[in-house]
């Protein structure tokens, strides 16, 4: 039987000059990954990133290209499983290979960029050598992999460490940064002075909002107290080329309805504020 030529859309496949935007699974929940893309597709997201987690077709490659072929959507980025609610994907034990497993997911489905959570204080072996081992995997499988900036826990007025070497990565030696402004707004820092501190090592941007609370709130951007506006119009300043990725928690919308209104008003964000044209100064 002859091979039959793989159409399907890939990231490969965008326009160029415009700064992509995407639409993360997490964000349909608790829909289905499925249903993340139709609902990227209904609103014209530019793709999706693909959250590995407890649903199978998460999981599964060939799922995941029957989606991309149905609904005409690319995969962007792939987010390892690497969440306190994901452990157990993939199993329980052996980090090193989820990430290997995921970096392998994004190549087959055309992404070049694996989402990567810190090691938790208590993986210690995880957590020896990580930055070496993120930069190692890097140049074995060509997939960035984009560490992400997380946020202290606080229980009872008290920080608890709970990422080693540390959930803020600015001053580690990652070679690629994803960028979460919720998580920003609760470990008190700045999305906009973030951006200026990863500079070229800021691979990919978790596009939601905060007003620092100790809870992480994943807001629609302009409802929390972070520069939104100015971070995404500081990517469009410096000619980003990562992925833009809505990571938006509607867990509370009364129906796909609301869901879906709020991740429009989302993508509405985004593409105004990418847009905007640079201020030039004489």
């Amino acid at each position: 039987m002859s091979a039959v030529e793989d159409t399907s859309p890939t990231a490969a496949d965008l326009p160029e000059g415009r700064i992509r935007v995407a639409l993360s699974t997490t964000c349909s929940y608790p829909e289905s990954t499925t249903a993340a893309f139709e609902i990227a597709a209904r609103l014209g997201y530019d793709g999706v990133e693909v959250l590995v987690w407890t649903d199978p077709v998460s999981q599964d490659a060939a799922a995941l290209r029957r989606l991309v072929e149905h609904f005409e959507v690319p995969v962007l980025s792939v987010h390892a499983p690497t969440l306190l609610l994901t452990q157990r994907t993939w199993g329980r034990g052996d980090p090193w290979g989820k990430l290997e497993r995921s970096a392998e997911l994004a190549a087959t489905l055309g992404a070049d960029t694996v989402v990567v959570h810190p090691p938790f204080r208590w993986q210690r072996e995880y957590a020896t050598g990580f930055v070496a081992g993120i930069e190692a995997l890097e140049a074995r499988t060509g997939v960035t992999m984009a560490v992400e900036n997380m946020f202290p826990w606080r229980a009872r007025g008290r920080e608890v460490v709970a990422y080693a070497p540390g959930w803020d990565p600015t001053e580690l030696g990652y070679r690629h940064l994803t960028l979460d402004y919720s998580h920003a707004a609760t470990s008190g820092q700045d999305c906009l002075e973030l951006t200026k501190a990863f500079g070229e090592r800021l691979a990919h941007v978790h596009l939601c909002d905060g007003t620092g609370s100790a809870k992480d709130e994943h807001l629609v951007p302009g409802d929390g107290s972070q520069p939104v506006a100015a971070a995404l119009a500081e990517l469009a300043r410096t000619g980003f080329a990562g992925v833009v990725a809505a990571e938006v928690n509607t867990r509370r919308a009364r129906g796909r309805a609301a869901r879906e209104e709020a991740l429009a008003r989302t993508l509405r964000f985004a593409r105004e504020h990418l847009a905007r044209t640079p201020e030039v100064t004489a």
